[in-house]
């Protein structure tokens, strides 16, 4: 069934063994996360985000990490999605949130540092998301306005009356609200008007090749000429070169993210910068 999802559904796939070996690590590795939370095995890393023509960091981008006590690190895209599927995403995603409030809390709110956190599709679509957001910044004593919350275009264009819903009752905590993977999905000019979105991050396909390639370049120009015009910033990811990093400056963009400026480090290594 996995196997036919993957390939892109309305077909079928016969059963051979190497998806009953397949089948087994899914299993095991689902059962070890049930397990990881408990045990402390999860992490948060932080990395950089950063004014493009300054160079100031002006926040952090919350990322989760897996430390395997026999696998060793379990790259996110080995378990996110197994997380996702199983539900185990909306426990994570609480722990994730509270754990990133509690260290950009940590910072000291006169830093004005933000830490981003992204929300996946069920965590995004689960009833209790604001009143769960609401109680994470009481917890901690984070400054709602210091907390950003990430969903992909995607997700954001699957149901957009409700997602426009969830929005507003989010803003209304005073929290900040930014469009990942921007480019990637089948985005409507009118609803992202509608949205009470305060930032977009374009995406890193576009980024990489859009000094040289002079039709990415051009959408990269589009994606930030559109979102000023609606007073909303932007963000350049996965940034990796000087190139890349004066193309994005020269095109106006507002915030850069990258391995250029920093890598994702743990958070006693991200908090040694401030203090």
């Amino acid at each position: 069934m996995y196997a036919a999802k993957e390939l892109g559904r309305a077909n079928y796939q016969f059963f051979t063994e190497q998806m009953n070996q397949a089948a087994s690590r899914r299993l095991a590795l689902e059962t070890d996360l049930r397990r990881a939370l408990g045990k402390n095995e999860l992490r948060v890393h932080y990395q950089r985000i950063v004014e493009a023509k300054s160079g100031r960091v002006t926040g952090h981008e919350a990322l989760v990490r897996w430390q395997h006590p026999e696998r060793g690190v379990v790259p996110p895209g080995e378990f996110i999605q197994i997380a996702e599927e199983s539900g185990l995403i909306l426990k994570i995603g609480e722990w994730v949130l509270r754990e990133a409030c509690r260290w950009g809390r940590s910072l000291g709110a006169e830093r004005g540092l933000q830490v981003a956190v992204n929300l996946s599709p069920r965590q995004f679509n689960d009833p209790k998301l604001a009143q769960m957001v609401s109680h994470a910044l009481k917890e901690t004593g984070l400054p709602p306005r210091l907390l950003e919350l990430e969903i992909t275009e995607t997700l954001a264009m699957q149901h957009t009356d409700s997602t426009l819903s969830t929005l507003k009752r989010l803003k209304k905590l005073g929290v900040s609200i930014a469009i990942d993977d921007f480019g990637t999905g089948y985005s409507s000019l009118a609803y992202l008007r509608r949205f009470p979105v305060d930032k977009v991050k374009i995406d890193r396909t576009f980024v990489a090749d859009a000094p040289e390639d002079r039709e990415q370049g051009a959408i990269v120009s589009a994606i930030v000429a559109m979102a000023h015009a609606l007073d909303i910033e932007v963000i350049g990811e996965g940034v990796e070169t000087d190139a890349q990093q004066e193309f994005l400056r020269r095109c106006g963009c507002d915030y850069i993210q990258g391995y250029l400026t920093g890598r994702p480090a743990d958070s006693d290594t991200a908090a040694k910068d401030y203090l």
